[in-house]
């Protein structure tokens, strides 16, 4: 069937009475135009994306899918490394910082957006009133006032303003999954700041340790010197040694004040906001070992990226409906209601009542393939919203592969580190107690003084990228917003 322009009566004059036969018209044109052609809704589906069944490298033990543990553990994982500090920190971040609250706003600007669309469906209601003087040639001037009610619809016959409306909800809810995405990375980047911290703390500690025992091994061979039992060139060897430690501590502590301003900002606040909290050293914390590692596809729904990913695709397969529905008729009902009369007073007493009502069709001819266009580029926009799915998809598992990897490479490391230090300490002790005696050569001093702190330096680095590990294994879980 295709549409036929209806015949509408004649609007009546004012102040007769008049019944409303516009109306019944109109919906009954509109029923038997919509009977006639239906859209085919389309359903948000999901590109096809290859998800494992399990991951490949197993560092931590998988769970049963049906089991919440996983879910509990991750709400605030940053509990899970018992530092109350490291906590304090990342909930100031969550609610101070300037990121997560231009995602507040933005977030609020997609709400207010889908409410503009949600009250497009709805009929338009405004009041008028009016006062007018007129005088024409010789004849005595007369007045007019006039008030009234006026009202508007245009019903939504082909779904145009629905899918509009259904977009700016997936694009609301996108946008809130971008706020979760935001968040979880605010989380880890506090964390991740804060175990550098940490480490750098720890290993300007393990300097200012090896500078003191080699400043001790300076003053026995300037004592041996002054003796005769050794030449100068040992003295400046452990002079050399010495100062080439204490160059390491500026750079340690410029470091650190560094990491304490990224803090501070990250938490909203001045850089040397956190200057006194954070200056005590603490040892790096350590996330419990017992957290159940989630299946890949659990992984996938618990991430907000992905779901933002899933939304932004609702957004354009409603938007694609949208564009299609423009290409149909359109058809407006409106009508008024009022009072007129020739003096103001008249107007609640002994006005003439003024109504009409009015029902129109419009058809798009021809454009010039505009609308076709638009639905094109609308479908092509659907095809970049799969593609950027996928592409998600792909990260978030690699993000979780490479935290397993660094995980379990990280642990193999430092099990061979802690073993290496203590060999390194060993032989440090054996080798000043045997140069106190003037058993071995200055050469060994030195050779097992730069091992030990070579290897008690990378034991605090391994310490703490095992900790970054975790932080980074639990926002590529999701982070605990799902």
């Amino acid at each position: 069937m295709s549409p036929q322009q209806p015949d509408f009566p004649p609007l009546p004059a004012a102040g007769r009475q008049w019944v409303p036969l516009t109306l019944p018209l109109a919906w009954a044109f509109v029923s038997a135009l919509s009977g006639c052609t239906t859209l085919v809704p389309r359903g948000p589906v999901l590109p096809e994306t290859p998800v494992p069944a399990e991951w490949s490298a197993a560092a931590i033990r998988p769970s049963d899918p049906s089991t919440p543990a996983v879910a509990a553990s991750l709400a605030q994982w940053w509990q899970r490394f018992n530092d109350p500090l490291l906590s304090t920190l990342v909930t100031k971040a969550l609610q101070a910082n300037t990121s997560i609250r231009s995602a507040q706003a933005a977030l609020q600007q997609s709400r207010a957006l889908r409410d503009v669309k949600a009250a497009d469906m709805l009929p338009g209601v405004s009041a008028s009133g009016s006062a007018q003087r007129s005088q024409s040639g010789d004849n005595d001037a007369s007045n007019s006032f006039r008030v009234g009610l006026d009202a508007s619809w245009e019903p939504d016959v082909f779904g145009g303003k629905r899918s509009a409306l259904n977009a700016s909800e997936a694009d609301a809810q996108a946008t809130e999954a971008t706020l979760a995405d935001v968040q979880v990375s605010m989380a880890a980047e506090v964390a991740l700041a804060y175990i550098q911290l940490r480490g750098q703390q720890a290993q300007l500690m393990i300097a200012r340790n090896n500078l003191a025992s080699q400043n001790e091994t300076l003053q026995i061979t300037d004592w041996r010197a002054q003796a005769g039992l050794i030449t100068s060139l040992e003295v400046e060897q452990a002079r050399t040694a010495s100062e080439q430690t204490g160059a390491q501590i500026p750079t340690l502590e410029a470091s650190i004040a560094k990491t304490r301003h990224s803090l501070a900002v990250l938490t909203g606040q001045p850089p040397a906001a956190l200057e006194m909290l954070l200056a005590a050293s603490q040892p790096v914390p350590q996330a419990a070992e017992d957290l159940a590692l989630s299946i890949p596809a659990q992984t996938l729904r618990q991430r907000p990226d992905v779901r933002a990913a899933e939304h932004r695709i609702s957004a354009a397969l409603a938007r694609v409906s949208a564009a299609d529905a423009a290409r149909y008729p359109g058809f407006s009902i409106s009508g008024s209601l009022g009072l007129s009369a020739l003096t103001g007073g008249a107007l609640s007493n002994g006005a003439s009542v003024v109504n009409a009502l009015l029902g129109s069709v419009s058809v798009p001819l021809f454009d010039g393939g505009a609308a076709r266009a638009q639905v094109q580029a609308q479908e092509a926009a659907l095809e970049q919203a799969r593609v950027s799915y996928q592409s998600v998809v792909l990260t978030a598992l690699k993000d979780v592969e490479d935290a397993l990897v660094a995980l379990a490479g990280d642990r193999a490391r430092l099990l061979h580190l802690q073993s290496a230090a203590i060999a390194a300490g060993n032989a440090d002790l054996l080798a000043q107690n045997r140069y106190s005696s003037g058993l071995i050569d200055f050469q060994i001093v030195l050779q097992t003084q730069r091992a030990l702190l070579t290897t008690q330096d990378s034991v605090a680095s391994a310490n703490a990228d095992i900790s970054a590990d975790h932080v980074r294994l639990y926002k590529a879980l999701g982070g605990g917003w799902y």
